[in-house]
């Protein structure tokens, strides 16, 4: 296992983690580079993050107001994935059919659908099906800098 983190937002890492979610939905990030995002990793530890508007986004599941993780803060990362499959779909028919496996709302995905921008079109949207599996032991870490900033994938 590689030592990538998946940064996704806490309510949708709970969903995952109880299987009311079995797919990720994304478009990128603002920090992705020029290529764009793309599922580059066909397993990754999910990372947990506190962004505070999520509950606007979704149409289920509990959202915990925390402060933005700082520096120091120690992170708890309890699961992993591993991708089953991964496509970009551009027939919005096939978005819709998947919003029993999600809990984003129809907006959410719709705007990231017709989102465009470093390097990715409008009309399209990257899925990957998933499995998440329960780590053994947790992995603890410190919070560093390069954790930050809008993009999907870190190195823990």
């Amino acid at each position: 296992m590689n030592n990538v983190g998946f940064k996704e937002w806490q309510v949708v890492c709970e969903a995952l983690v109880s299987g009311r979610q079995t797919v990720i939905l994304r478009k990128g990030g603002i920090h992705e580079g020029r290529a764009g995002f793309s599922f580059a990793h066909e397993a990754f530890y999910l990372f947990p993050t506190r962004f505070h508007a999520q509950g606007e986004f979704v149409r289920e599941g509990e959202i915990k107001v925390l402060p933005e993780w700082q520096v120091g803060d120690l992170v708890t990362i309890t699961h992993r994935v591993e991708v089953t499959s991964a496509v970009t779909l551009t027939d919005w028919a096939e978005v819709e059919a998947l919003f029993p496996q999600h809990i984003y709302t129809e907006k959410t995905v719709r705007d990231r659908f017709d989102w465009e921008g470093k390097g990715m079109a409008s009309g399209s949207i990257h899925v990957a099906h998933v499995k998440v599996i329960e780590l053994d032991e947790p992995l603890v870490f410190a919070y560093e800098a390069k954790h930050g900033g809008c993009r999907s994938w870190v190195s823990l």
